[in-house]
Order: structure tokens, then sequence, then C-alpha cells
């Protein structure tokens, strides 16, 4: 018999419209091109940066994205407290505790253009994807 899922609580879904908001409001204060720069840093589409910075989708950010997302977006520590407190009730025991984030910076890569956004993408997600896999096994020699 197949397991039903499990339908979010209310106050779940509330609080991911919240850690949205603050999500949504901080990008819009910040420079344009800042969606495009996530989307990259996460190694998405920007489709994926509008699910899980509008409020509307009820797509959770996953916590493997949080440092990423604080990084590229300049969270304050006012705005990481405000955008923590909702993420936590959405998603008990998910969230990083204090301390437990690593600082991140950004480095730009200039590759060829393959001519074809397809394999562009695909060329993307394998360099972020070899740059999580070697930062994962650095921080577990560390």
């Amino acid at each position: 018999m197949a397991k039903k899922a499990t339908p979010a609580l209310p106050d779940a879904e509330a609080s991911i419209r919240a850690y949205k908001s603050v999500l949504s409001a901080v990008i819009e204060q910040r420079p344009s091109g800042t969606r495009q720069r996530l989307a990259d840093a996460l190694g998405k589409h920007r489709s994926f940066v509008t699910q899980i910075t509008s409020p509307v989708y009820s797509t959770p950010i996953p916590a493997k994205h949080l440092q990423a997302i604080f990084s590229v977006c300049h969270f304050s520590q006012q705005e990481r407290d405000a955008f923590l407190a909702p993420y936590r009730i959405a998603h008990p025991g998910k969230a990083p505790v204090d301390g437990e984030m690593r600082r991140t910076r950004h480095v730009s890569l200039v590759v060829p253009d393959l001519g074809d956004a397809k394999q562009n993408a695909a060329l993307d997600r394998a360099i972020n994807e070899f740059i999580h896999r070697i930062t994962s096994i650095a921080g577990k020699g560390g």
C-alpha cells in the first residue's frame, strides 16, 4: 500500500510564505541581475529562482541552498534572522544553527558559449555540481 503524503500544516504553509516574503523583499532591494546571479550560484534556471522567491508558489527552499542565497543576496544579520525564524517553523531541524553556516564567496568563470541553450545550461550545472562536490569534500577534511 502506498504511503500517503502528509499535507503541510497551515503554520508551515504560512511560514513558507513568510520566509519567501523576506527573501523577495531582500532581492527587490538589490541591484538588477541578482536573480540571475542567484540562479547561476544554485545551478538552476531563473524559473526556479522565481518559484523559491515568490510567496505565491508553495515550493519550499531546500536548506542546502540557504548559504548561497544569503551570500549572493548579501543578507544582513537582521535579514537573515527575519528569514530563518519562519524557515525554522516551516522546516524544523533543517535550518543550520547560528555559527554553522560557512562564509562563501562568489567566483566568476568565463566559459565558451556552446551555441545551444541546453548545452550551455548543462555545462553550468556540471560546473556547479563539481564545485559543490569539491567543497563538500573539503568541508569533511577540515
